[in-house]
């Protein structure tokens, strides 16, 4: 019964891999850009405390910048080498695809109709248009951030090219599009794919790699229907993972629900 392929692969481990890593990155950048913003308050002088005081969270800010900058470069390259391009435009608009396609439009008003009771339930694929929306607002926001991150990294350096002015430009919607970021993920990102009522507390598939079949036939029924009718269905099931790693994952996931929330 340990052993029985009961779930479906969802992601793979270098998906969950990349996935861990801009978490753990985002948080500590998250705690120490308020830490740093808050500085002037008790409450962001406890914060900065945990990390040596004013310079060493800048520091520490600093180096997670450039870490998640780097990812985000060798993410690029990855999915560059992910694209079939000898068969561009089928790899670029398939079913598996990240991109945004007239389906996904689709999508989304058949979801605002059934939330409003209009429409009945949009049958997903893979992804559904929130999906796609959530990994494509890392884009502009990791291009926003980064490229005013690295204006504010040397401002010495960087008034020698440009007018002082934009850096008190730079320093500002750095700040608000941080804000903006880590209100979408503490709030929007956290409903949708933990606090729903099928996932509550927490959901543990980008952990795990994988999704109850049942559940999936629920929430992604075109996906399921599409992997039965090409008979790749019963290879892309696996069993539930150890019991030891299920703990794990469950104590790791609340812990940086929880984190946010304070």
């Amino acid at each position: 019964m340990a052993d029985a392929r009961t779930r479906l692969k969802r992601f793979p481990p270098i998906q969950r891999l990349w996935h861990l890593g801009l978490l753990v990155v985002f948080m500590v950048l998250s705690v120490t850009g308020i830490a740093w913003m808050y500085f002037e308050t008790p409450w962001g002088r406890g914060l900065a405390e945990q990390f040596g005081g004013f310079s060493g969270t800048l520091e520490i800010h600093r180096i997670a910048g450039l870490v998640m900058l780097a990812g985000f470069v060798l993410h690029i390259f990855f999915m560059l080498f992910q694209v079939d391009w000898k068969k561009f435009f089928q790899s670029m608009m398939g079913p598996d695809s990240l991109v945004f396609q007239w389906v996904d439009v689709k999508g989304f008003f058949a979801h605002l109709g059934w939330i409003f009771g209009i429409r009945e339930a949009p049958r997903f694929d893979r992804w559904s248009w929130w999906e796609k929306f959530d990994y494509w607002a890392v884009w502009w926001g990791l291009i926003i951030v980064g490229v005013t991150g690295l204006m504010l990294y040397n401002p010495v350096l960087t008034s020698d090219f440009m007018p002082g002015w934009l850096l008190n430009v730079a320093l500002w919607v750095h700040r608000i599009e941080a804000v903006l970021a880590m209100g979408h993920i503490f709030t929007i990102h956290f409903t949708v794919e933990h606090w729903r009522p099928s996932a509550f507390p927490y959901d543990a598939s980008m952990f795990d790699g994988s999704i109850d079949l049942e559940k999936a036939r629920h929430e992604h029924p075109a996906w399921v229907e599409r992997l039965e009718r090409e008979g790749r269905l019963q290879e892309a099931l696996v069993p539930p993972p150890p019991v030891p790693l299920r703990i794990l994952y469950f104590v790791f996931g609340c812990a940086i629900i929880l984190l946010p929330l304070f």
